[in-house]
């Protein structure tokens, strides 16, 4: 039997791979009620859950970002929108990031936000 060892960089997300995540059914009150208490302190829900429940969390995120899962259908549509070939996923994902950026500026487009398709 061959064991291979793990790189170095690699053995430190033994513990994250092993992580399980869990999802509260709850009333809508409490969903905004955490949400809006993670917004205020510039966290994410997932770090104000853990507060509330006495759990460490990390002193700062490395990253703060905004995630969305998109399926192939999604970048056709948004790569249609921006007029960009649909395999172009990093141009997509620049134009996404600047309508983002626009909407958080008020500059937001006629139509960005609201669900232009199901």
């Amino acid at each position: 039997m061959n064991v291979r060892v793990k790189p170095v960089r690699w053995q430190g997300s033994d513990e994250a791979i092993r992580a399980v995540q869990v999802a509260f059914d709850v009333e809508e009150a409490v969903l905004e009620a955490v949400r809006a208490a993670a917004f205020a302190q510039h966290v994410s829900t997932s770090d104000q859950i853990r507060q509330v429940l006495g759990l460490a969390t990390t002193s700062k995120p490395k990253r703060p970002r905004l995630t969305v899962s998109l399926s192939g259908a999604d970048y056709a549509f948004l790569a249609q929108r921006y007029g960009l070939a649909a395999d172009d996923r990093l141009a997509i994902k620049e134009r996404a990031t600047r309508d983002l950026i626009a909407f958080a500026s008020g500059k937001k487009k006629a139509g960005a936000g609201k669900p232009s398709r199901k």
